[in-house]
């Protein structure tokens, strides 16, 4: 099973949440979306230990069971896919969470949240998640 983490999910799993290791453990591939990367360096460094979180973030994208996500013209266009198809049913979700569900579709992942209102997205194979604890 290839998993892509979110935002939340990395964070838990640093902070020891059992199921999301588990998950992880069990994984054949990790992804990591360049979007939940932008997200992480920027609460890094609204925080008191940038750089310490920063270099735990280095090591965790060395790994070689992870695949670093770039954007392509497909990811941009699941992004236009899916923003229309939530604005017409009335169920938009935040921008960055669109683009990070486009690239788990793109990539044929299962996307590791604690965030409900992925359910939202049609067709998006999702691992939601429970208290982050």
């Amino acid at each position: 099973m290839r998993l892509l983490l979110d935002t939340n999910a990395y964070t838990a799993l640093r902070r020891g949440h059992v199921e999301v290791a588990d998950l992880v453990r069990n994984a054949e591939r990790l992804l990591f979306s360049v979007v939940v990367l932008g997200e992480l360096l920027y609460g890094f460094r609204s925080g008191s230990r940038h750089r310490k979180n920063a270099l735990e973030l280095e090591r965790f994208l060395d790994s070689p069971y992870l695949d670093l996500l770039d954007v392509t013209k497909t990811t941009a266009d699941r992004f236009g896919r899916i923003a229309s198809a939530l604005r017409a049913t009335g169920t938009p979700i935040p921008s960055n969470d669109i683009w990070i569900a486009a690239q788990t579709l793109e990539s044929g992942a299962d996307l590791v949240s604690f965030d409900r209102h992925f359910s939202q997205v049609p067709g998006l194979p999702c691992r939601l998640m429970g208290e982050q604890g």
